[in-house]
C-alpha cells in the first residue's frame, strides 16, 4: 500500500510541475496559451478517479457497472493529451524547447493516468474473472481507447455525445464500418495508436514486475 500511496503522490507533483509550468507562460507572454492543457488534464485525471472508486469493495454491483462504463468512455481523454503534440511550433517569445517539454510533460501524465487508471481496472477484473478473459478485456479497452483517440482528435468527440448526440456518432460508426475504404485512416490510426497503447502497457506492468525483483 505505502508504494501506491508513493506512486499516487508522484503522479500529483508531476501533474503540479505541469500546471506551473503552463501557468509561468502564461505570466511571461501575457496570453492563455496552454490553459487547454489544463482542462485536458483534468479529463486525463477523471478515469483515474473512477478506477480508483471501482475498487472500493463497499460498491454496489451495479454502481460497478456505472463506474467501469464511465471509466470507459473517458479513458481516451488520458492518452489523447499525446494527440496535442499536433499544436506544437514557435511562438515567440517563448522558447521552441519550453513549448515542446511543456507538451511532453503533459502528454506524460495523461498517457501515465491512463496507464494507472486500467491498472487499477485491471485489479477490480482479476478479482471476478478469470485471467485470459482480463486480458482479453483489457486489449479491447485498449483497441476502445485508441479508437477514443482517434475520435476525439480528428471527428471531434468528446464523451459527452454519447448521451447528447448519439445520433451522430452512429452516423460516424456507421461510415467507418460500412465503407472501410473511405475511412483508411480511422483504420490506420485506430490500429497504430492501439499497438503503441498496448506494447505501452505491457511495457509499464513488465516494469513493475522488474522493478519488484531488485
Amino acid at each position: 500500500m505505502k508504494k501506491e500511496i508513493s506512486v499516487h503522490k508522484l503522479v500529483y507533483i508531476s501533474l503540479t510541475l505541469t500546471v506551473c509550468m503552463i501557468a509561468g507562460r502564461i505570466i511571461y507572454t501575457g496570453n492563455l496559451y496552454g490553459t487547454y492543457l489544463i482542462w485536458n488534464l483534468f479529463l486525463a485525471w477523471l478515469p483515474f478517479m473512477f478506477s480508483l472508486l471501482l475498487l472500493k469493495r463497499e460498491q454496489k454491483l451495479f454502481v460497478r457497472y456505472v463506474l467501469f462504463t464511465v471509466w470507459l468512455l473517458f479513458f481516451p481523454n488520458a492518452p489523447y493529451i499525446i494527440t496535442d503534440l499536433f499544436h506544437l511550433r514557435h511562438r515567440s517569445p517563448v522558447p521552441y524547447w519550453y513549448d515542446l517539454l511543456m507538451l511532453f510533460w503533459a502528454s506524460w501524465n495523461g498517457l501515465l493516468l491512463g496507464i494507472l487508471s486500467l491498472m487499477n481496472v485491471e485489479r477490480y477484473l482479476n478479482i471476478h474473472f478469470r485471467s485470459r478473459t482480463v486480458n482479453t478485456v483489457v486489449n479491447v479497452c485498449l483497441v476502445l481507447c485508441a479508437f477514443g483517440v482517434y475520435a476525439g482528435r480528428y471527428l471531434r468527440w468528446n464523451s459527452w455525445y454519447v448521451v447528447s448526440d448519439p445520433k451522430s456518432i452512429a452516423k460516424d460508426l456507421a461510415s467507418i464500418v460500412f465503407n472501410p475504404w473511405d475511412n483508411l485512416r480511422t483504420w490506420g490510426v485506430t490500429f497504430f495508436f492501439s499497438l503503441l497503447m498496448i506494447t505501452i502497457y505491457k511495457t509499464m506492468k513488465g516494469l513493475k514486475q522488474y522493478g519488484s525483483n531488485l
